[in-house]
């Protein structure tokens, strides 16, 4: 390695860290779940997404333990090529049979889905249209299309639908992207509005639900699926890896727009097929997130969120009215949250510090993320650990 570079190297983390930004992986030595060992600390975890406490379930371990066992450890090749085994195939009949589409399609993570399905469908000459407070991944997918991009403020009907009123005197599609549960924030997106709204001008809605998908609606599909407008959503994107247990991302749709994905997203076609042990557990989290225990683990989850949130705003605490599993509790200084989130740790609570870019400048928050698995005792761990709230938080 050149002297040049290395110099470079430590210039640009220097500058991350004075700006209180830099970041470092921390190492688990436990199975993902309330209570994990990092380190040298036993730490109540409130930072991970595992909302129905599916990420360590004997039935998704046995699962993923079948997929080894009856197709071994990697795929071999990407889905087109030799990749394709029984298992992705059971898997999307699974997803489209859950979602009441005509077809899914599975990739190797979220991320990929997004960066495989906006330039499929759009590109240039066409428009997307994205939510300000929409995941990294909408936003690269967007871009990464050649789509002319607008972006519209968070939540913002009106200045929507001024662009697609701009939109619908051009040549091309416009596609609509928003998150149904912002990952953030923990606020919903007004989806039956943005039905209508794109209805109304000829658009395109593609809808991440990786945060509401087995939490919200009857069946639990999802935000689509309770606001009862499933049927008006092009695309439906999610992932395998939040409430569902395991890893992967997915999108369901039309089979129409499954074919065409299959020749078309990149991140499809030049990517190896995600192993059979993680195919294998998320199809079985797709099964029992739609069971008797499914729903139980639902009603549990909701009766925790609903018993931390009072008791955080007892304390002082601001939080957004709508009930999600995600309680951001904004700091705004990026040092301060991470004085907290340190301080919360020191007392045996892992709640993570949200700083830039993930957030605006001057937005850092600690995001406390609720799970079923989540006992009064961890909660009452939590409430003690932070104390009372800022005026201002």
């Amino acid at each position: 390695m050149s002297d040049a570079f290395d110099q470079f190297l430590h210039g640009e983390l220097k500058s991350i860290d004075e700006a209180g930004l830099l970041r470092s992986l921390r190492r688990i030595e436990t199975p993902q779940q309330v209570e994990v060992h990092s380190g040298d600390r036993e730490l109540i975890n409130f930072s991970s997404n595992d909302y129905l406490g599916l990420a360590a379930h004997e039935s998704l371990r046995v699962a993923a333990q079948a997929g080894v066992e009856t197709l071994g450890a990697g795929a071999g090749s990407a889905r087109l090529i030799s990749g394709s085994q029984a298992i992705a195939h059971e898997l999307e009949a699974a997803l489209a049979a859950f979602k009441q589409t005509e077809a899914a399609l599975s990739f190797s993570s979220g991320y990929a889905a997004a960066l495989g399905v906006v330039p499929a469908l759009v590109g240039q000459g066409d428009v997307v249209v994205i939510d300000k407070l929409v995941h990294a991944s909408l936003v690269d997918a967007a871009r990464l299309s050649g789509a002319k991009l607008r972006v519209f403020k968070h939540n913002d009907l009106a200045e929507l639908e001024t662009i697609l009123q701009w939109a619908s005197g051009r040549e091309g599609n416009t596609l609509v992207i928003t998150e149904s549960v912002f990952s953030m924030d923990g606020d919903l997106a007004p989806v039956r509005d943005l039905v209508q709204l794109k209805n109304r001008y000829g658009a395109w809605l593609m809808l991440d639900e990786a945060h509401a998908t087995g939490l919200y609606g009857e069946d639990r599909r999802g935000i689509a699926e309770e606001m009862g407008v499933a049927d008006g959503v092009e695309v439906q994107l999610g992932t395998l890896g939040k409430a569902l247990g395991a890893a992967g991302g997915y999108i369901c749709g039309s089979q129409a727009l499954i074919d065409l994905l299959v020749n078309r997203a990149r991140s499809f076609i030049f990517s190896t097929a995600p192993v059979p042990a993680q195919l294998a557990a998320a199809k079985r989290g797709v099964e029992l997130v739609q069971s008797n225990e499914g729903e139980a683990l639902r009603t549990r989850l909701w009766a925790n969120v609903d018993a931390l949130k009072n008791g955080l705003i007892q304390q002082g605490w601001k939080l957004p009215v709508v009930r999600s599993a995600i309680l951001p509790l904004i700091i705004g200084d990026e040092r301060e949250a991470l004085a907290l989130a340190e301080r919360l740790r020191e007392a045996g609570v892992w709640v993570p510090a949200v700083r830039y870019p993930t957030v605006a400048r001057g937005a850092a928050r600690l995001r406390v993320t609720v799970s079923a698995a989540h006992q009064p005792k961890h909660l009452d761990a939590l409430l003690e650990a932070l104390g009372n709230g800022t005026a201002d938080a």
